[in-house]
């Protein structure tokens, strides 16, 4: 009983698939293209949404859905219109070329025409393909074999199963003939976006203007004429298969011209963030464009100092002369309504510019934000002072006692050297991780404990001068 199940539903498939064969196409371009939005994700994922306006007759027949996304997830796939079903769908991503067109006949025939090398006289012969493998194509001839191309192939037509352009072919139920509006919604991989910023800092250093630029990359084999075009902000999750193939990382070189206007809105949706370009804009196929996010002038920022210290130290007993030391340049801005910002800005990277004597704007460093809702803090490294250094040895070691066979009791003690080779005063932030339970026995600055293994220091330096800072520390460990 179970077997003849199998043999009815094997059959019925073979019928549906044969008769899908069989049918007439009724084809759709982008000629009959009425809109289409695009949602970009941050995960190389897009939801695309088609409208199309298609003239279908009567009953079964075949919509072949052309110029779809080359990285369309077909399993996505929902097309919707008044009184139409779809029975079945095929992705035809295998697309004419003339490798693809040459592995397609192979034991077929086709015409080799042979060009003479000194009369230019054309003559034609016949051939089968028998093999088109990398090393080379095979050609059965009249009463020989040939390896490679003699000459160029004539083709009597194209195979049914090789399309030109992406296209999504649909067995459909119409119940009406008559002219009506379709649509075609997807997810698909090959669009992408990402959020890049320009800030100018001021003179003084407190404040900066800033522009934010949505970068679109459309590798996706399709083009998106007037798209409506919404960007989602947030980690949206995706269930990924067992073994999946890395997307390609290829990026266009190639950007277009910005194009400005006076941003996106920008929504709360979901757990998300959605900005709407507030006009249809054209996404061509292997091409990168940018968009305006925002504009924002005179926005407060404050310039910071960092020198970090290291969590190694107070395990050793051996000193040293004096080890140099970085210190970092931050530069903090609250993303809030009070200081002219107070938006959500998404990830990406954030670029700072100054101007130099000369009114010549100049590269000083750039960082990577994260997802940054209002009211939270930009941080920023731009690089390493110049003028500021610093240095910093172990002046004492011992252990005071163990007071078990696994923890030990240890004091050290630190001098660090703060030089300032600029004109004005500065002020250094020092950071000092200490592990475990500790007590502060000695030193020269006082310092805040703004977590339970982290001490930190407000160090002023003078201009062209030096401030010394020692701290004696008991630890238990």
């Amino acid at each position: 009983m179970r077997k003849s199940i199998l043999i009815s539903c094997l059959s019925a498939i073979i019928m549906t698939h044969g008769a899908q064969n069989t049918m007439a196409e009724t084809v759709s371009t982008l000629v009959d293209q009425k809109g289409v939005s695009v949602t970009i994700y941050n995960q190389d994922l897009a939801l695309v949404k088609d409208q199309r306006t298609v003239s279908l007759p009567e009953g079964s027949q075949v919509l072949a859905f052309r110029e779809v996304s080359g990285k369309i997830r077909p399993e996505t796939a929902l097309l919707s219109g008044k009184g139409l079903s779809v029975l079945e769908q095929n992705f035809e991503f295998d697309l004419l070329t003339p490798q693809a067109l040459l592995d397609k006949y192979v034991g077929k025939a086709v015409e080799v025409v042979k060009t003479h090398p000194t009369t230019g006289e054309e003559s034609r012969e016949k051939a089968t393909v028998l093999s088109t493998q990398k090393n080379g194509v095979v050609l059965q001839m009249a009463d020989h074999i040939e390896s490679g191309i003699p000459g160029r192939l004539i083709f009597p037509d194209i195979p049914e199963n090789l399309r030109d352009r992406p296209t999504l072919t649909m067995l459909v139920e119409n119940k009406t003939a008559r002219e009506q509006e379709i649509e075609l919604s997807y997810l698909t991989g090959g669009l992408g976006w990402q959020a890049d910023y320009v800030a100018e800092l001021n003179a003084r250093d407190d404040a900066l203007d800033l522009s934010g630029w949505v970068t679109l990359t459309n590798q996706s084999g399709a083009i998106y004429k007037n798209a409506n075009l919404q960007l989602v902000a947030g980690d949206v999750h995706q269930v990924r298969p067992e073994q999946t193939v890395r997307p390609n990382a290829y990026r266009q070189k190639a950007v277009a011209m910005a194009e400005m206007d006076a941003g996106m809105a920008e929504e709360q949706m979901f757990e998300y963030h959605l900005y709407t370009l507030a006009r249809p804009t054209t996404i061509k196929d292997k091409q990168s464009k940018q968009v305006t996010l925002l504009q924002a002038g005179q926005v407060p920022c404050r310039k910071e100092f960092l020198l970090m210290g290291g969590r190694h130290y107070y395990q050793s007993q051996y000193g040293d002369l004096g080890k140099k030391m970085k210190i970092g340049v931050f530069v903090e801005v609250a993303n809030s309504k009070e200081n002219n910002l107070g938006v959500p800005l998404p990830k990406g990277v954030m670029r700072v510019y100054k101007k130099d004597s000369g009114d010549r704007l100049q590269f000083i460093g750039e960082d990577r934000i994260d997802h940054t809702p209002e009211n939270e803090i930009i941080r920023l490294k731009l690089g390493d002072a110049f003028d500021v250094t610093a240095s910093k040895k172990q002046t004492d070691f011992k252990k005071v006692s163990g007071f078990s066979r696994y923890h030990y009791v240890y004091e050290s003690a630190y001098h660090l050297e703060l030089k300032n080779g600029k004109k004005e005063a500065v002020t250094v932030k020092v950071i000092e991780p200490v592990p475990g339970d500790w007590d502060m026995l000695e030193e020269s600055l006082p310092h805040e404990k703004k977590a339970s293994d982290t001490a930190v220091w407000q160090v002023e330096v003078p201009s062209l001068g030096t401030t010394i800072l020692t701290y004696r520390v008991r630890v238990k460990i």
